[in-house]
């Protein structure tokens, strides 16, 4: 936390009062609640399957068919994150970007950035939404396709024991036309699946 502070100071010190409010509006953001809310709108290789809470037979056999696809077809995978937002301070936190990461058991999943401006005002709690989207072919080149499969069928709830879902929130300000990313994350851990 300090060093996020630090960070932001030092932007406070190179630019004006613009950049005072982006700062005192990232703090703001960092010092907020983080809860998982819910995962929707799961496909896997164009295969929609909700929240997967509802997988049918022939699902499952798709499922198990796309994960055992060749090594040169791609698996797309995407899915939309919904964390909760609140703010018990007193000033408004707001950001307009910020990068993430997400970490599936102990697998690097997914990374990407959220450019959509957030703002929370006091006593409030939004709901954000990350819009998440992967190749398991290049997971499974760069960890195991045993290793990335294992991990979906859990994540997708056709195992007993459920996933460890770890989200990395890094705010980001603009300092100039330079955009300067908090040195520590913001973690959200929650499990998902299983059966």
């Amino acid at each position: 936390m300090k060093k996020i502070v630090f960070t932001l100071i030092i932007g406070l010190i190179l630019s004006g009062c613009s950049i005072v409010n982006q700062v005192g509006g990232a703090i703001t953001f960092s010092q907020c609640e983080y809860v998982y809310n819910s995962i929707s709108n799961i496909q896997l290789a164009g295969l929609k399957l909700g929240d997967t809470s509802n997988i049918s037979v022939a699902n499952l056999a798709k499922i198990s068919s796309i994960l055992a696809a060749g090594d040169n077809q791609n698996i797309p995978f995407n899915m939309t994150l919904k964390v909760d937002v609140s703010n018990p301070n007193q000033n408004t936190a707001f950001l307009n970007s910020m990068d993430y990461v997400i970490i599936l058991n102990n697998m690097e999943f997914a990374d990407g950035k959220i450019d959509i401006p957030i703002r929370v005002e006091p006593g409030e709690t939004k709901t954000m939404r990350i819009s998440v989207g992967v190749d398991l072919t290049y997971l499974m080149n760069r960890y195991s396709r045993e290793k990335v499969s294992e991990d979906m069928y859990a994540f997708l709830g056709l195992k007993p024991e459920p996933s460890k879902v770890t989200l990395k929130l890094w705010p980001k300000v603009i300092v100039g036309n330079t955009p300067i990313k908090a040195p520590a994350a913001i973690p959200v851990v929650f499990t998902f699946g299983g059966k």
